[in-house]
């Protein structure tokens, strides 16, 4: 039986976006948080921006982020490659997905949320976009730095950075809105599982409770019939865990800014914008 409602599906199309309630239990939730945690206190490993400095102030530092993790670990092959996962990825777009990347965030009181950005813009796929699967493993509100996302925002071609606030954002770039652009509050259930489309704009609040953490597990997908990517996130795999590879994308990503034309603001492609190789939520 489907994990997706007709009604999830088509706020899907609308939106760029769904949350799933529920699609892991409270059992595989706690074992992701206790596997992760584990793992991160334990080591450094090869994709790490940083090992643990459990002696910083910056509470992102002393609970960096973890990459690639597919890589080295089953847990996270087997979530990247999760048939439940895979059945609504291929309800979205038609076609088995190729999976990319994993990744994991601890995200402890304290740490900074991550400015507005559209995920396609670092992952660079041609033709298509990307999509994520991004799991709740607490639950999470705007107080513990739960995600914000710009609906509608999935059908905007890609926007040139502009720089972005560091004191409430560990990422240094975000993207420009129209006015009237609404950033809505993503609140969520551990458990649930939020679906959204390369293309839309989207970020995540700063945690400021004073001892909740907000731990997420994503992986990040392109469609099936996409022939470029990124470097960083080569080689891809299929959903039954082929490895293959796709043609480098260029380094240099056509974006574009908010323009008035005839009353209405449009985004023009005026722009080429550098893209450094790095790993990217």
């Amino acid at each position: 039986m489907s994990q997706l409602t007709s009604a999830e599906h088509q706020h899907f199309l609308e939106h760029g976006f769904v949350v799933v309630p529920q699609l892991f239990s409270d059992q595989e939730v706690a074992f992701y948080r206790e596997h992760y945690t584990r793992m991160r206190l334990a080591s450094k490993y090869p994709y790490d921006d940083a090992g643990v400095n459990s002696s910083a102030d910056d509470p992102l530092k002393k609970y960096p982020r973890m990459i690639h993790m597919h890589r080295f670990d089953q847990a996270s092959l087997d979530y990247l490659l999760e048939p439940r996962i895979r059945e609504i990825l291929v309800a979205f777009v038609g076609t088995d997905p190729y999976a990319v990347q994993t990744m994991l965030y601890f995200k402890p009181a304290g740490a900074r949320g991550q400015a507005l950005h559209q995920d396609n813009f670092y992952l660079r796929v041609q033709p298509g976009t990307c999509l994520a699967a991004w799991t709740a493993l607490d639950d999470c509100d705007e107080e513990n730095g739960c995600m914000q996302m710009v609906a509608g925002s999935q059908n905007w071609d890609l926007l040139c950075p502009v720089k972005a606030d560091t004191s409430t954002s560990f990422t240094d770039t975000t993207v420009p809105l129209p006015e009237g652009a609404a950033v809505k509050p993503i609140h969520m259930k551990a458990g649930d599982t939020l679906f959204f489309n390369g293309s839309i704009v989207h970020g995540s609040f700063p945690n400021t409770s004073k001892d909740r953490f907000r731990r997420s597990l994503i992986a990040h997908y392109v469609q099936g019939d996409a022939e470029q990517i990124g470097q960083w996130y080569n080689p891809v795999m299929q959903m039954d865990g082929q490895m293959l590879e796709l043609k480098d994308s260029p380094s240099a990503t056509k974006c574009g800014e908010w323009v008035d034309e005839s009353g209405q603001q449009v985004i023009a492609m005026n722009s080429s914008y550098v893209v450094e190789i790095n790993v990217h939520d």
